[in-house]
Parts: structure tokens; sequence; C-alpha cells
């Protein structure tokens, strides 16, 4: 599964980068990190649905333009204190809605995301689909790095877990 996973984010790296090339002189590509404090609802062995915290840290990548972020993401969540762990592989789309070409440093947005992941409990494992929806801001430093600062809330197609959801902090090298 892992593999599948590597090489299937390696294909997008590769082809993101070539999308922002091919877009324009307004887009660029970019890569980053990202860290949150996140929390899953999901079922545990001897307790239906448990709300977990913990730390989450994930890399991304993708492009941008002065209007629209596109992001694939990988995520890992460990809530070892209350017996429970994702991992989260997505897809965001997002909308700057206060667009004005990068005049100013601070941008806020709006998306939507989608993706696949894998909940791990004592004796419950389980795999599925996700989506849902971010947003926050992005505070560009200069002409390469950004950071941002969001919020992601997604909801799972698995019986197992409910939703999940973080305060994302990001860090962005834009190329």
């Amino acid at each position: 599964m892992m593999k599948k996973i590597a090489v299937v984010l390696l294909g997008t790296l590769l082809g993101s980068s070539l999308y922002a090339d091919n877009y324009g002189s307004d887009s660029k590509g970019f890569l980053g990190l990202e860290v949150a404090a996140g929390t899953v609802e999901g079922e545990r062995l001897n307790d239906f649905m448990h709300e977990g915290s913990g730390a989450q840290f994930g890399l991304r990548f993708g492009a941008q333009s002065d209007e629209w972020r596109a992001t694939f993401a990988f995520d890992y969540f460990d809530s070892s204190s209350d017996d429970q762990n994702v991992e989260h592989a997505l897809f965001m789309a997002d909308y700057f809605f206060l667009n004005n070409n990068y005049e100013t440093n601070i941008r806020p947005f709006i998306g939507a995301n989608i993706g696949l992941m894998n909940y791990e409990s004592t004796g419950v494992d389980a795999t599925d689909f996700t989506y849902g929806g971010q947003a926050g801001v992005v505070v560009n430093i200069n002409e390469n790095l950004d950071l941002d600062l969001s919020y992601r809330y997604s909801l799972s197609a698995s019986e197992r877990v409910n939703q999940l959801g973080a305060v994302v902090f990001g860090f962005n090298y834009l190329y």
C-alpha cells in the first residue's frame, strides 16, 4: 500500500511541476512541510467511537497561481495516548478569494479536499476515502517562501472513522 502511495505521489509531483511550468508566468510550483494539531473520531476495540487528539506531520507539493492552488499532501497523525493513528493522502484545491495578483502579503483562501486515509487502532484497521474542506490565510514572506495557517476538516466514507480535523501550519518553497 505504501509503495503505491509513494509512486502516485512521485508521479503527481512530476506532473504538477510540469503543469506549473506550462500554466504561465504567474504560476509557481511548490514543495512544503506542514505540522498540525489534529483530532480524529474513530472506532477503538472497546469503545465504539472515540475522539483522540495529537500531532500531525506532513509533506505537500503542488502548483499555485494568483487565484488558485492545487496541493497534494501526505500526512501522518499519531495519538499514541488514545491508541489511534492515521495516514492521510489528500488532493486539495484552494481559491484565493481576495486576490490582487500578489500585491499584498496576506491572501485568504477557501477550498475543498478529497483523498484516501488509513486508520489504525487496537483491533481496527480501516482504509477508505475522505472528503471535506479547508479555509485559511497564506502569508508571502518573499517571492520564494510562504507560510499558511488553516483549518482542515474531512469526513470519512468508512463506518469506523467519522471525521478528521486539524489546525495546520504550513511552510512552502515556491519555484
